[in-house]
């Protein structure tokens, strides 16, 4: 009788163990969150092209129209330049700070635990 008990109890306790180590292991890295690194990266390699090649454009065009050499095309290919890093930094900011509140939140399910 007492047997039977002790193997009872062994038998939840080993349930609680195996749900507790369940309950910590890491997860597996997903398919779709590489895709999604990848889909971020081309993000902003498209926002830094169409910095300059909206730039490359104004500043033809008012070569063109002014008629001037190609002061302005190098001028606004520039400030393009410096908009899509701008938008590239805004954007990294901003994946950033989404994985740090995505870890807090991890963090405080943990402690909950």
């Amino acid at each position: 009788m007492i047997d039977d008990d002790q193997k009872q109890r062994m038998a939840q306790l080993e349930e609680k163990l195996a749900a507790a180590k369940k309950a910590h292991e890491e997860p597996e890295p997903r398919a779709d969150e590489h895709y999604s690194m990848a889909n971020q990266a081309w993000r902003m390699v498209t926002e830094l092209v169409a910095g300059l090649v909206i730039g490359l454009g104004i500043g033809y065009g008012l070569d063109v129209l002014l008629g001037t050499t190609p002061i302005f095309m190098v001028l606004f290919i520039l400030l393009g330049l410096a908009a899509g890093v701008n938008v590239m930094l805004r954007s990294a900011r901003e994946i950033q700070d989404k994985q740090m509140a995505e870890a807090e939140k991890s963090a405080d399910a943990d402690k909950d635990a």
